[in-house]
């Protein structure tokens, strides 16, 4: 991060509501390509697109080294099945059923790799039609279970990713996946685990995307509150169930061609559709930039929760320490962990101002690494927006109720630590 950049981030930031990311809208739907690797920086990311939360698309140059890109696909831009069965044919997959509904979502198995190709290539052969339904490989954790293999590179716009670097700390899970699908395969309408960003790119075959605006999502839905399962649907004309569609805009469309990379800023809601055979890595992730979306993310879902099982509050003597749980089961977190988080996330920038980096560090692929990458005002500048967040989350009063006790060190302790090292780092 250049200093004109820290400069932009930090003015940007200083009055910055979370609770307005709906206000960053497109005019027009236009979403940017960029074309040429050699003359768009880290810092042109960074201005024009995460700080505004607009989405891009980066063209096939930005893939073409990938090892993927090399030798998952045949000659003629197909999925290379025979590559794919020889490296990974014995794995398990998660595969999902797009042909069924289920609580608003596709249901899901788990089957052999080998498996679901030979099932892919009984769908193509006979016309994109089975009894078994349209099946779509989709979230696999193929960097995780084949952390060996040449795949991709993740490229440097992507790199401050607080997700990834968290769940690796901790050895529990990633957000890095795998996603395969015939054509005619699709992904309901969401928005990101955490409303984080994601970015997509396409190894082979085609996307579409419908994308809406943070805050968008509002008027798709129905009068119970809930958002449609499908936006293209008709049902959605129909003024009685969905009472405020006629106010929503239309989608921000894109169609993805082999080797681009979408970027999908953090709240948008999408609805993804596999125009071709297709074969995607995806990445979800956070950074200074969105944390304090995450943080409303997290006191909405447990505002969500209380109110579900308010009946109950006086009851229970734990029950704030059970919103927590059924928070945690739903979202994935839950306030101590997000606490943990944002610790990790800055004792790895703190130890970079105050000690630098040494040789081996910076050879290997570490989260440390990748933050000396970024340059210290990048470190700098993660800092200023964890203070931030987690003087809010200090402040809430929900965070209070809990056994802080186990936290390590006490929020409090932490906050001191993390201003001294920005103001240290800033002499």
């Amino acid at each position: 991060m250049d200093r004109a950049t820290f400069a932009c981030s930090t003015a940007f930031f200083r009055d910055y509501n979370s609770s307005s990311q709906g206000a960053f809208c497109l005019p027009g739907g236009h979403v940017d390509f960029i074309e040429k690797v050699e003359s768009f920086t880290y810092s042109d990311f960074f201005r024009d697109y995460l700080i505004p939360n607009h989405p891009c698309i980066f063209s096939a140059k930005f893939t073409e080294d990938w090892g993927s890109r090399r030798n998952w696909v045949t000659w003629d831009g197909k999925p290379n099945f025979d590559h794919l069965l020889q490296k990974f044919g014995e794995a398990v997959v998660p595969v999902a059923n797009c042909d069924v509904k289920e609580y608003n979502s596709n249901p899901k198995e788990q089957l052999p790799f080998k498996e679901y190709v030979n099932y892919w290539k009984e769908y193509i052969k006979n016309g994109y039609r089975s009894s078994r339904g349209c099946l779509y490989l989709k979230d696999w954790h193929l960097s995780r279970a084949f952390p060996e293999q040449d795949v991709y590179t993740t490229p440097v716009y992507f790199s401050s990713d607080w997700l990834n670097e968290y769940w690796d700390a901790i050895a529990v899970d990633d957000y890095r996946f795998v996603y395969m699908g015939p054509k005619g395969s699709w992904t309901p309408f969401h928005a990101d685990v955490f409303r984080s960003y994601s970015w997509s790119a396409n190894i082979c075959g085609r996307k579409k995307w419908l994308l809406y605006p943070a805050g968008q999502e509002e008027y798709l839905k129905d009068r119970h509150g809930n958002l449609p399962f499908d936006v293209t649907a008709p049902s959605l004309q129909d003024r009685s169930v969905y009472p405020r569609y006629n106010q929503s805009q239309p989608p921000v469309e894109i169609v993805q061609e082999a080797g681009e990379i979408v970027f999908i800023p953090s709240g948008w809601h999408h609805q993804v559709y596999n125009l071709e055979d297709t074969i995607s890595i995806n990445h979800n992730w956070v950074n200074g930039c969105n944390v304090a979306i995450m943080w409303c993310f997290l006191q909405d879902e447990l505002a969500a929760v209380q109110r579900e099982i308010n009946e109950w509050k006086d009851p229970m003597d734990d029950w704030h320490l059970q919103c927590q749980l059924i928070m945690k089961s739903c979202t994935g977190i839950d306030y101590k962990e997000f606490y943990n988080f944002l610790k990790v996330i800055a004792e790895n920038r703190i130890s970079v101002l105050e000690n630098g980096l040494d040789d081996e560090a910076s050879a290997k692929n570490t989260p440390k690494a990748a933050i000396s990458t970024l340059g210290m005002l990048h470190a700098v500048f993660d800092l200023k927006r964890t203070v931030k967040v987690l003087t809010s989350l200090s402040a809430n009063e929900d965070f209070k109720k809990l056994d802080l006790t186990s936290l390590s060190p006490p929020p409090e302790a932490l906050l001191h630590h993390l201003k001294a090292a920005i103001d240290t780092a800033l002499l």
